[in-house]
């Protein structure tokens, strides 16, 4: 039975278990190209393209599993499948400390991907505690712990790195354990019994998981604005580092001092601000608000004339981590106490397919943009993002008059 531990503390537990996630994540991301390299004895532009591979393996199997790793916590509870996922990764770090070629390095990114599935059972918990109207709050605050361990690992991954390759991997694997032990002491179960419902595999599974959420057409809707805005971002997560060298010849510590910042901004905006603002202005404003930010912040980017344009765009494309948190809680609050992790199943496979071709995408379009024949626009990814924000302001704005029918 669940325990009448405050939810506050619950939360904050499960916010570090995010974390520690994120962070073993970021850790092993300095060392991969060397470790490639090490493992089969490719070339670096040829360990980039396994690379890419492998993150590809990667968001597939998220896709796949984000609605399984859901409807588990749905039928078992959130406890077993959180400790269970945060060990079985611990266990993943270390095969590929080990891994001694690369198809033991794909065997290990693709459990990895299964494991990392578990940010839907993470998020169920802030339903399952957390007063309706306290729940964007949470999970802007499960957000930041993210944003923030994903900042932290590159940075030690980096310092670990200098030591050897696979020292990051060990690592992440000894965070993920440690995290795994403290969970099994303090941790206690956030879903009741009487709440719970029976785990079919006809609904655990992408398409069946969206054939049940578009039954509740608000959270469809804003399913579509998760897919647009994600998607956007894509123009960020696959090209910065490139389009950085290629327009401003920025070093390699001058691009992870930007993307550090960016880290550190939307830590900031979605652990306290979105909270707040909800609170203030309301969830509907405060996802509109949030979408708002996007195209500035991407049109900076676009056509910056100088690199302060650059940190320019990063301080206000940090103020659209307040939408996803408000969407977060309109849905949540619509859907059904034993479906909460079928829910967060299907937002994180609409997350992880914007992963498998966003970037093929968005590096194509810098790649015909950015190679001196024909017309130069380096700029170009950012343009196609914030259309794409554009869109999914238009997407939320008509689900938003469909389904609600009075004025603040």
């Amino acid at each position: 039975m669940p325990t009448a531990q405050k939810p506050q503390s619950i939360l904050l537990f499960v916010a570090f278990i995010v974390f520690i996630d994120m962070m073993g994540i970021g850790l092993i991301l300095p060392v991969m190209p060397s470790l490639i390299e090490g493992v089969t004895g490719a070339s670096i532009d040829r360990a980039a393209e396994i690379g890419g591979w492998l993150l590809f393996a990667y968001a597939v199997m998220q896709f796949l599993f984000a609605p399984i790793i859901g409807g588990l916590s749905d039928r078992f509870g959130r406890r077993p499948v959180l400790l269970t996922t945060l060990f079985l990764l611990g266990i993943d770090y270390a095969i590929m400390a080990w891994a001694p070629t690369l198809t033991w390095l794909f065997i290990g990114r693709i459990i990895s991907g299964i494991m990392g599935a578990s940010w839907a059972a993470a998020n169920s918990c802030v339903a399952d505690v957390a007063k309706p109207e306290e729940r964007g709050k949470f999970f802007g605050i499960l957000g930041g712990a993210g944003a923030s361990g994903f900042v932290l690992g590159p940075a030690l991954g980096g310092i670990l790195g200098e030591y050897g390759d696979r020292l990051p991997f060990i690592a992440a694997s000894i965070l993920a354990l440690i995290g795994t032990a403290v969970g099994i002491l303090i941790l206690k179960e956030t879903l009741p019994p009487e709440k719970r419902r029976r785990f079919t595999i006809s609904r655990a599974n992408p398409l069946g998981t969206i054939i049940q959420m578009a039954k509740t057409p608000l959270v469809f809707g804003f399913l579509m604005t998760i897919f647009l805005l994600q998607l956007a971002s894509q123009a960020q997560i696959a090209v910065w580092a490139y389009w950085l060298i290629e327009r401003f010849d920025w070093s390699v510590f001058q691009i992870g001092l930007s993307v550090a910042m960016y880290g550190i901004l939307l830590a900031m905006v979605q652990g306290g601000l979105a909270g707040f603002t909800i609170a203030k202005i309301g969830e509907r404003r405060s996802a509109y608000f949030g979408l708002m930010f996007g195209v500035p912040a991407y049109l900076c980017f676009a056509f910056a004339p100088n690199d302060w344009f650059v940190y320019i765009g990063i301080l206000i494309g940090a103020g659209s981590g307040v939408a996803f948190p408000a969407m977060q809680q309109m849905m949540s609050n619509r859907i059904s106490e034993d479906a909460q992790g079928e829910l967060q199943g299907a937002v994180a496979s609409t997350i992880s397919l914007t992963s498998i071709f966003g970037p093929v995408m968005m590096t194509s379009v810098f790649g015909a943009f950015a190679d001196k024949q024909g017309f130069y626009f380096p700029g170009a990814p950012f343009v196609l993002g914030a259309g794409l924000f554009l869109v999914s302001i238009l997407v939320y704005t008509i689900t938003v008059q469909r389904h609600y029918r009075t004025k603040d």
